[in-house]
């Protein structure tokens, strides 16, 4: 039994109506937030880490400078669950007014 049930198309696409910033990629959401300052993405990621190890459910998280980028999906299930959507809502609580 995988980890998670994994989304239909249905379930995926009717989520990501819910969440405007995030565009599917293959089996992963993708979300990329614009920062003022390094600190500020640095700031960011450390709220989803928190939130991240509170859920236990992890996004990749790639940081360029004022650019950060979060990835999710869900590994042990090898696709997309409500997990992934749960996360990419949290991202976007706390991203808030950033961009």
């Amino acid at each position: 039994m995988p980890y998670a049930p994994l989304l239909t198309e249905p379930e995926i696409a009717e989520g990501l109506r819910a969440l405007p910033d995030w565009r599917r990629e293959g089996e992963e959401l993708v979300r990329t937030v614009q920062c003022e300052t390094f600190r500020d993405s640095i700031a960011l990621v450390n709220r989803v880490a928190d939130a991240a190890e509170e859920a236990n459910h992890h996004p990749d998280i790639l940081i360029n400078w004022r650019r950060v980028t979060f990835r999710l999906t869900t590994k042990a299930s090898k696709g997309l669950s409500a997990k992934d959507l749960a996360m990419a809502a949290t991202i976007d609580r706390l991203a808030g007014g950033l961009e």
